[in-house]
């Protein structure tokens, strides 16, 4: 089986990868062998501090959620966090407008009908506004900018580098295919020959994955229109389970349920990647108000993300091993893996 894509409730952007994979420009390839890995820790960027004091119950964090919760003020924060991604895309060369009007003129577009699955009842912590959708993630607009907004999450990472996208996102990518690596190998875990990437939304990160394991390429790319937390494949059905950039953007019950399906579908010996924002970055700690006010606005569910103990969730579900690796300033992959003798 190929690298397999839940396009979960929960997605990273968009809900529009059900049925056939799309057909669009090859734009771009992941380039395994042009591969720039920054490597899989970064200690100088990790806080003393366990989250930033803009979530959760601090006084700043009430500050801002007060700020975002007084709708005209709201509405101008959406608008200026939609601004500041285009600005930022368009200064580092990101066609935004032109990869819009691409894909609305696209086959997938134009059979949407045949690929959305009418019957899915959508979470009701996903349909609230997000990143600036007022109708939340799973709609076309959403899914259409989805390649430029991650081009530009990864040129942030590495803001004071004159780097091109592809360079920021081959360096953000490979950092944590090399976490991945180097936790297989050192508990001698199983050889992936099958992978599931939950929440993938329009398919970016898992295109990454496959080049990267090109030995679970035996079949195409299939991908599904389900709930990540329940996505109806068999158990015990995967060696890689990644979920990447999909974990901030949920409650902590949602968060519980993922790590619970995740678990379910993973073969003894097999590993659970989950890559997201690190609440411990220096970076993400010490944002400028005026950033992290627009992060709120957009990103709904932080105080509970930024809060919530994944790694206690994966031992919880019978994961061992577990632990976090620092793979870039702003981001870590949480890892544990199902014994063999489960």
């Amino acid at each position: 089986m190929a690298a397999q894509a839940a396009a979960a409730g929960s997605l990273q952007h968009a809900a529009f990868v059900s049925g056939p994979p799309m057909r669009r420009p090859a734009r771009r390839q992941a380039p395994v062998a042009a591969a720039q890995a920054s490597g899989a820790t970064n200690v100088s960027g990790v806080a003393d501090k366990a989250k930033p004091d803009w979530t959760g119950d601090d006084t700043l964090s009430r500050v801002v959620n007060a700020a975002i919760n007084f709708k005209p003020l709201f509405a101008l924060m959406k608008l200026g966090a939609r601004q500041t991604m285009k600005s930022t895309a368009e200064k580092a060369g990101v066609p935004w407008s032109a990869n819009v009007r691409e894909l609305e003129q696209s086959e997938v577009f134009q059979i949407k009908e045949e690929i959305e699955d009418k019957g899915l009842a959508y979470p009701d912590y996903y349909t609230v506004p997000f990143h600036g959708y007022n109708e939340g993630n799973l709609n076309w607009l959403a899914a259409f900018e989805v390649e430029p907004a991650s081009d530009v999450m990864a040129l942030r990472v590495w803001k004071t580098e004159q780097l091109t996208p592809l360079q920021a996102m081959t360096r953000l990518r490979k950092a944590i295919y090399t976490a991945i690596r180097a936790f297989q190998a050192r508990h001698d875990l199983r050889e992936v020959r099958d992978m599931i990437d939950i929440g993938c939304s329009v398919g970016v990160s898992t295109r990454w994955l496959a080049a990267e394991w090109p030995q679970a390429q035996r079949q195409r790319i299939r991908y599904m229109h389900a709930n990540m937390e329940s996505t109806g494949l068999p158990d015990a059905s995967f060696d890689l389970v990644a979920v990447q950039f999909v974990a901030h953007e949920c409650p902590g019950r949602a968060i519980e349920g993922l790590v619970r399906e995740c678990r379910r579908l993973l073969r003894p010996g097999g590993t659970l990647a989950l890559c997201d924002n690190n609440p411990r970055s220096k970076v993400i700690q010490n944002l400028p108000p005026v950033l992290f006010t627009l992060m709120k606005s957009t990103e709904p569910h932080s105080d509970e993300y930024y809060q919530y103990d994944i790694e206690g969730c994966m031992q919880a579900q019978g994961l061992q091993g577990v632990g976090t690796v620092e793979s870039d300033p702003r981001h870590r992959v949480i890892l544990g893996y199902l014994p063999r003798d489960q």
